[in-house]
């Protein structure tokens, strides 16, 4: 009883970051969403398009985040020791690594560019890509120095700032894809172009307004004392975020290839996927967001040097996360048709998306256990080892398991994902015991 009461009292705070956070990522993932809707209307092709492009977007999203995560860490760590000039020193030095990083970013996919005639996709949907590709690949710069804003506002109690950014730029994005998608006013008629360009300006009026609250308001006068570049403090950084870098970037490197299995069973198959990734993506985003304040509150508890609290931050998040996700689970299982249903009208393609969907229902509860283990690990700073076990999960179980269940035993795009449920099954089992060794 003891131990469930420590375990409840971590809750209101770890909540009180988790749903800020959560917002703020299902937020990010909402342009995602709202381009697949304002999309729809221009056919399964533009549909697919939007779908390839993401998966790939989306790796160097992931490797970015995991990356940058290591400065939230840091800072939460700072600001739980009360070390204010180190928190402004990490965060000016953590601008020009998310400059830098998101810049690498975007050269890394444009090679990507010229490597996808070879991977077997619909000429369709190859040939309705570039603009909205070369877009995207724009986007990673604005990306990479926002997330460093956001991730430092999370690390000192200040997480609906970040949310609202993310906020602000959806709420930007809908106009400017309405106005460049069908040329509305002035504006030229670009199609899925237009979508593309739109993310980026949005993201980059997002990113203008955080410089602007960071250099005036004067709630965040302490965040902005000066500190010269530091080349070791940037290094410091990156390689302690590196090992999370690549563990995202397996990840969805993984649910990259996942989409480009699923792209050789056709253009309404890559749909139909795009569709049950856009509706899945936003619930992701809970696991994702819970992992992040759970590895702020481990790192403030440490910085603290409250060791005693460390297992029951873990096991708080552990709660939030089942709960939460078994509602999702849910909705996924009795509501897949009805989701679909929401963004595309095309029967083959919704009912791809439905089967997809019922999949991510059984996923729910196993990507909780193993998002928050790794939030956990990443406020110890132990980075490396769920990196290993994400490579072992997602490369060595997951992919090859999936693809035999699709193909060889005839389960369809649907049996891609059951690979992927067991996988994470193996993977949360492996870091819960990592976790509880380095806190026994």
């Amino acid at each position: 009883m003891a131990g469930w009461r420590s375990v409840r009292a971590q809750v209101p705070a770890l909540l009180a970051l988790a749903v800020p956070i959560i917002a703020g990522l299902a937020a990010s993932m909402l342009i995602n969403v709202t381009d697949s809707l304002m999309i729809a209307p221009l056919g399964t092709v533009a549909l697919a398009a939007v779908g390839l492009t993401g998966a790939i977007a989306t790796i160097h999203v992931a490797a970015i985040y995991g990356l940058l995560s290591a400065l939230s860490v840091r800072i939460g760590f700072a600001h739980g020791a009360g070390e204010g000039r180190a928190i402004a020193a990490l965060m000016r030095n953590g601008m020009a690594l998310g400059a830098g990083v998101g810049a690498l970013a975007m050269l890394v996919m444009g090679v990507i560019w010229f490597l996808l005639p070879l991977l077997g996709q619909p000429p369709e949907v190859l040939a309705a890509m570039p603009g909205y590709y070369a877009a995207i690949t724009c986007y990673m710069i604005p990306f990479g120095v926002l997330m460093v804003f956001k991730a430092s506002f999370e690390a000192v109690g200040r997480p609906w700032l970040g949310t609202g950014l993310a906020l602000f730029a959806v709420v930007v994005n809908v106009p400017l894809n309405y106005m460049l998608i069908w040329g509305i006013g002035p504006f030229p008629e670009l199609g899925l172009t237009g979508a593309g360009i739109a993310s980026v300006l949005a993201e980059g009026v997002a990113l203008a307004l955080a410089w602007m609250l960071w250099s005036w308001a004067p709630s965040l006068r302490r965040m902005r004392i000066r500190a010269a570049l530091s080349l070791r403090r940037m290094r410091a950084v990156a390689v302690e975020g590196a090992p999370l870098g690549l563990m995202y970037l397996v990840e969805t490197a993984a649910v990259a290839v996942v989409t480009v299995l699923i792209g050789t069973f056709g253009t309404a198959a890559l749909a139909g996927n795009q569709v049950a990734m856009a509706v899945g993506g936003v619930v992701y985003m809970i696991p994702l967001g819970v992992a992040g304040a759970v590895a702020i509150r481990v790192a403030q508890e440490r910085g603290a040097g409250n060791l005693a609290a460390l297992r029951p931050v873990a096991f708080a998040a552990l709660s939030v996360a089942t709960v939460w996700l078994s509602g999702s689970a849910v909705l996924f299982a009795f509501g897949g048709r009805w989701l679909a249903g929401l963004v595309v009208a095309d029967p083959a393609v919704v009912a791809t998306a439905a089967s997809i969907l019922l999949v991510f229902a059984l996923a729910q509860v196993f990507d909780g256990v193993q998002s928050t283990m790794v939030g956990a690990l990443r406020g110890l700073s132990d980075t490396a080892w769920p990196a290993g076990v994400s490579i072992l999960a997602y490369w060595v179980f997951a992919l090859p398991l999936g693809w035999v269940l699709a193909a060889p035993l005839g389960l369809g795009p649907g049996g891609i994902w059951l690979g992927w449920i067991m996988a994470l099954a193996w993977a949360g089992g492996m870091l819960t015991w990592r976790f509880l060794r380095k806190t026994g």
